[in-house]
């Protein structure tokens, strides 16, 4: 946009018009320039099979899974779920108070607790774990906000979520673990989006019991399809 036309909207438009168009500039800038400046990152992370279900026991849960997303939480600085995850997620918190014996469980069990979590829920009255609270903003407000702040990545957790943030284009990454299992039904993980995404391929991650992660970014100026000919 011109200096020219910028100078002619200060002339005509309203304090209201002009604060709202400045501040849909300023998210702009900042959206392209997130690195730069440190901001924190969208991070939605989850598991599917081959055929694209996500329920929580279709995939291999081994001593590397616990790993993967040990590392992943240790790097980020928030968890944000929806009630249904959130409540299979407490099963760790019940591990803490009788270990398993397992080192990679225990482990993950340690982490998964230490790291802040945010519930967005319309139905808990209470989260019953210390280092988890209630959503007191709506979806996209909260993760507007935050991503506009410096530090650690903002983790999304819950199927609902991811898919309320890739409708909005609030998803800058994301990081699906495909698991070599064909379950043949059950809940699919992407079958709520309003239109098509592109996504660029940044990198891979093999795990030993066949399971890939495929880490993607969303590409945010998509061309339009072409009309049929």
């Amino acid at each position: 946009m011109s200096i020219h036309v910028i100078s002619q909207l200060t002339t005509i438009a309203t304090p209201s018009f002009l604060n709202s168009f400045v501040a849909k500039i300023l998210d702009v800038y900042l959206d392209n320039n997130r690195q730069s400046y440190n901001m924190k990152k969208v991070i939605a992370a989850f598991n599917m099979t081959l055929d694209g279900i996500c329920d929580h026991t279709a995939g291999i849960a081994d001593e590397g899974l616990h790993r993967h997303y040990a590392e992943l939480i240790e790097n980020g600085s928030i968890i944000f779920y929806g009630r249904t995850t959130y409540q299979l997620m407490q099963y760790w918190q019940e591990l803490l108070k009788n270990p398993s014996g397992e080192t990679s469980m225990d482990s993950f069990a340690i982490t998964i607790d230490k790291i802040q979590k945010l519930v967005f829920s319309n139905t808990l009255q209470e989260t019953g774990w210390d280092s988890a609270e209630l959503a007191n903003k709506p979806l996209i407000e909260e993760v507007t906000d935050r991503r506009k702040q410096s530090g650690k990545s903002i983790l999304i957790g819950s199927r609902s979520l991811i898919i309320q943030l890739l409708n909005e284009n609030l998803i800058d990454e994301l990081q699906i673990c495909i698991h070599p299992v064909i379950e043949g039904k059950g809940l699919v993980l992407f079958d709520q989006i309003k239109k098509k995404i592109a996504l660029k391929l940044i990198k891979t991650k093999s795990l030993h019991s066949g399971a890939t992660v495929f880490y993607y970014e969303p590409l945010r100026n998509q061309p339009k399809d072409r009309e049929a000919i």
